[in-house]
């Protein structure tokens, strides 16, 4: 009997270590599978997605010419009765008119549209990368919060036993009382630092819970420590292909792209748009219907005031884009080198760490 329970007893415990060993794991943060759920659930994301997604439905607006204008009147001599069919100047008339735009403007307008939509999207590639980065930021960070907290944890047991060892000198005579002091001294601003740490694990995760779209208080497990990976480009070649792929540069030059070509669409306008009109006269009576076949254009004579300086704008336009593509450019460079020279300066510092670990 006491044997079947010794045997119960220790099924229970091996239960409760295989549990207490799964929600440990369940427990811990899996860097790859946040990266996915604030990829779909960011709302940064999810509005800069639905601004690039609203942009599209204006390329066929862009496109698309004026609509026709269709109207309807009638026409009387004299005030005291209707003339139609008895005065000649009396008649209904049906009349439709339609303006066609000077050949090129739409397409002009069509490609600034698309660039607009294209420069977007590659918010959205930029925004998405942001992203990515925060969520990693923020996951070393509360990596090391709780490793910092281990240490703390660590320091003060062994601050715990300096201070038992410093009262038994100091009851004994064989050490001062400020010994105790300074023991008692440094354990309390370890138990501060470690509460200072607990306040920043509860702010990022906070922030963290943010950033992948989920509520702000729901609870949040442990990252776990990720393999090294090396870096193995050059300054030269980084730099380079930050050039390339940034989304954020290729917005730039998406934007610089629709601002020459509305510099292409304000020099149309100097030809006017033309507006052909077709009506149709009922007379009635012993007088013939009447038609007409007319085309108008408005006339530019205030091109100094108007046309110049919509061509004026739209060049100044342009060049402030091409500044913002080369500052855009620039940052990136500087970010670049920057981050470049912490990852060599942290290769460094590993490497000399394990150096004095294998001394040691």
């Amino acid at each position: 009997m006491r044997n079947k329970a010794v045997l119960i007893l220790l099924l229970v415990v091996i239960c409760f270590c295989v549990i207490g060993r799964s929600y440990a794991a369940a427990l811990d943060l899996d860097l790859d599978s946040l990266i996915a759920e604030a990829l779909t659930g960011n709302h940064e994301i999810i509005t800069a997605e639905s601004k690039a997604a609203t942009s599209e439905f204006r390329i066929p607006q862009a496109a698309s010419p004026p609509e026709p204008v269709f109207s309807v009147g009638y026409q009387n001599e004299g005030f005291q009765r209707f003339t139609l069919g008895q005065e000649q100047g009396a008649q209904l008339i049906v009349d439709l008119s339609q303006t066609v735009p000077f050949p090129g403007k739409l397409a002009l307008k069509e490609q600034a549209a698309a660039a607009e939509t294209d420069s977007l999207k590659a918010v959205v590639e930029d925004v998405r990368l942001k992203t990515v980065a925060k969520v990693k930021e923020l996951y070393f960070d509360l990596l090391l919060s709780y490793k910092t907290i281990e240490i703390i944890k660590e320091r003060l047991a062994l601050f715990d036993a300096f201070t038992d060892a410093a009262l038994a000198r100091y009851s004994s005579g064989m050490a001062q009382q400020e010994d105790v002091l300074m023991a008692q001294k440094e354990k309390y601003m370890l138990a501060e630092k470690e509460e200072l740490e607990t306040q920043k694990i509860q702010s990022l995760s906070g922030e963290f819970n943010t950033t992948v779209g989920r509520d702000v208080n729901s609870p949040l497990g442990r990252p776990t420590i990720r393999p090294k990976t090396p870096y193995t480009m050059t300054l030269e070649g980084t730099i380079r292909r930050a050039y390339e792929a940034s989304p954020a540069v290729r917005a730039k030059e998406e934007l610089l792209a629709e601002a020459k070509i509305k510099i292409e669409s304000a020099k149309k306008d100097y030809y006017p748009d033309i507006a052909i009109n077709a009506g149709y006269f009922k007379r009635g009576g012993d007088f013939k219907d009447m038609w007409s076949l007319t085309a108008s254009f408005p006339i530019p004579i205030f091109y100094k005031n108007k046309q110049n300086m919509a061509v004026a704008e739209a060049a100044s336009m342009a060049a402030e884009a091409a500044h913002e593509l080369d500052n855009e450019k620039a940052m990136r460079a500087a970010s670049v080198r920057e981050n470049f020279t912490l990852i060599k300066s942290s290769e460094k510092l590993m490497s000399l760490d394990q150096l004095l670990s294998g001394i040691a």
